[in-house]
């Protein structure tokens, strides 16, 4: 199986500003989101890409990728994450493809690649793989997250067996156990995933059903039954610039794994001890 396409989904009115602020990358160039987004899947050797946005940004988000062959593909209503990526079905024409999501960045790793090793899974075993990355209960709100077991000899490989959309901690302690993990962590979606033509097509017929809408979380877990499927933990953070904060601790991100880090780090430090001092000082007057 071999990936040539890929598709970013940046639809959501609340969401449709991220792709479009700048950032300084690790090369020290100012980027905007989108464009670091960009160059991350031409990391993976994609050069057909699709970016599915809100109706009547296409100017905008043009601007934002600069000179780069993008495809714009329009969500005309706001019907959700799952319709977002069903949005693309003529452009994947029935082939697998990578799948980002606007509001995620990526930094660490090691210089790992986490598109490249996605991309190297699914071509490898000829099937739909999830990036996941362990993370803490308390943030299961947040995330869609699967159960599985490891597969022999490769200890950051998972067979998928069930998904669920943002589960309870209860739910998840009953229904997504990992073997091997810390307590009260679980594997969550990294914001990136191969998807092949048969989770296209479940979410085609998901979403032509009246009431309640598909979930690209429902659609994984029924994949799950019916053929193989697959979860790499990453070791690359994935950064939420949607959350509080997120931008921040994004750029922050980047900074410490780019050529400026030892500058960084030495602003940050001279402001910590900046902080304690006037926080000493304001004590002692009190």
């Amino acid at each position: 199986m071999k990936i040539q396409k890929a598709v970013i989904t940046a639809g959501a009115r609340w969401q449709r500003t991220l792709p479009l602020q700048s950032l300084i990358d690790r090369d020290g160039q100012e980027r905007t989101v989108l464009r670091i987004l960009l160059d991350e899947v031409r990391r993976a050797g994609i050069d057909e890409i699709a970016v599915v946005i809100p109706a009547g940004d296409e100017a905008e988000f043009a601007r934002a990728a600069g000179d780069r062959n993008v495809k714009f593909i329009e969500q005309r209503e706001p019907a959700g994450y799952a319709h977002a990526i069903h949005c693309a079905r003529a452009f994947t024409a029935g082939q697998p493809f990578l799948h980002l999501v606007g509001d995620h960045l990526y930094a660490g790793g090691n210089g790992v690649s986490p598109t490249e090793r996605v991309v190297e899974i699914a071509e490898a075993e000829g099937c739909t793989v999830s990036a996941v990355q362990a993370t803490r209960e308390t943030l299961l709100s947040h995330y869609g997250a699967i159960g599985g077991q490891r597969v022999t000899g490769k200890p950051d490989l998972y067979r998928v067996t069930k998904v669920l959309e943002k589960p309870t901690p209860t739910e998840a302690e009953q229904e997504l156990p990992i073997s091997g993990l810390r307590a009260g962590h679980y594997l969550c979606f990294f914001g990136m995933h191969v998807l092949t033509p048969s989770v296209m097509e479940i979410l085609e017929r998901g979403l032509a059903e009246p009431g309640e809408k598909i979930t690209l979380s429902a659609a994984l877990s029924e994949l799950a039954a019916r053929e193989q499927y697959l979860a790499v933990e990453q070791t690359a953070r994935r950064y939420d610039i949607g959350a509080k904060y997120g931008l921040f601790y994004a750029q922050l991100a980047l900074g410490l794994n780019g050529r400026d880090r030892n500058a960084l780090l030495a602003q940050l430090l001279e402001l910590v001890a900046l902080h304690n001092t006037e926080t000493h000082e304001i004590g002692q007057g009190a």
